[in-house]
């Protein structure tokens, strides 16, 4: 197979016209149709449902789209991460990373990991934890920085996704400092998608004992689960919210917000991949087990 004709499948899921995905894809009409066919031999089953106009998929072509896309996705991002690698002659390792984590933790980690085994390329993935899961789970990325609380439990296998707890956070029910923590359950509550990690933290009953959650109270979501939204939100007065402290420890020392009670102790994890076993990927594991707050389980 022609890693051409993939390209060629998915121009031509997306524009949903032979004429036009040929010309997207610089061929002739017909050199390009029998490209997809020649694609449909080797998958052995019809992709396209040719009765139909505009060009339709069939439900093979369809599960066949997500897998092409994700072929192709791998692919470039082993071809960028080598290519990297070679140019720079540095090793370089993959981590994805929660969105607050991306911002608060992995710079001064990298910069700890570097001070250990000297300069280290790196290829982020700032996302939200599912998206973070995925990657590690199909082996695109080496390391996985996430929370911890014991309310969400991660469903990764300790002998494939061994861990190191390499720090400590915390979550903190904020608001500005007319929110007085007696009457914090007056103002609106800012809450993040309730399928993402934070949420389901946010909606665990340890924190519910703290910023009770109800239709009448939770007024703004957040779907992107990116915190500092969150954090924006409750600066321009819209409500309290359960924010990382790493993330608000300067406006709790200018005062900008308070903190409205107790606050949720979080471990910083760092999941590896344990099928990865490049020099720099091991030299990175041991030096995060080196770390003040490092212990593994």
């Amino acid at each position: 197979m022609d890693i051409k004709w993939l390209e060629d499948f998915i121009t031509l899921a997306r524009l949903q016209s032979f004429s036009r995905a040929a010309e997207e894809r610089h061929v002739t009409q017909s050199a390009f149709s029998r490209r997809i066919q020649a694609l449909e031999t080797w998958v052995g089953v019809p992709l396209l449902d040719r009765s139909r106009f505009p060009t339709t998929l069939t439900p093979e072509g369809r599960r066949f789209r997500e897998m092409a896309e994700e072929t192709l996705r791998n692919l470039l991002q082993s071809r960028a991460s080598l290519t990297a690698s070679s140019q720079n002659d540095v090793p370089t390792i993959a981590v994805a990373a929660l969105h607050t984590l991306s911002v608060t933790f992995f710079p001064q980690w990298l910069s700890e990991i570097e001070k250990s085994i000297g300069p280290c390329g790196s290829r982020l993935l700032p996302d939200d934890f599912h998206n973070c899961m995925a990657a590690i789970v199909d082996g695109s990325y080496d390391f996985f920085l996430t929370f911890y609380h014991e309310a969400v439990p991660l469903l990764l296998h300790p002998n494939h996704f061994p861990h190191c707890i390499v720090a400590q956070d915390f979550l903190v029910p904020v608001g500005l400092p007319l929110h007085e923590p007696q009457s914090s359950s007056l103002f609106p509550l800012l809450t993040y998608s309730p399928n993402s990690f934070l949420g389901q933290i946010c909606q665990c009953q340890e924190a519910q004992a703290v910023l009770p959650y109800g239709p009448d109270t939770v007024r703004h979501v957040n779907e992107n689960a990116m915190a500092e939204g969150l954090r924006k939100m409750v600066l321009a007065g819209h409500g309290c919210a359960w924010l990382p402290r790493s993330l608000i420890e300067k406006d709790l020392e200018t005062h900008e917000m308070i903190a409205l009670g107790k606050e949720i102790p979080l471990e910083i994890r760092l999941y590896r991949k344990a099928e990865h076993t490049r020099s720099v990927v091991e030299q990175v594991w041991q030096a995060s087990h080196r770390m003040p707050y490092a212990n593994k389980e």
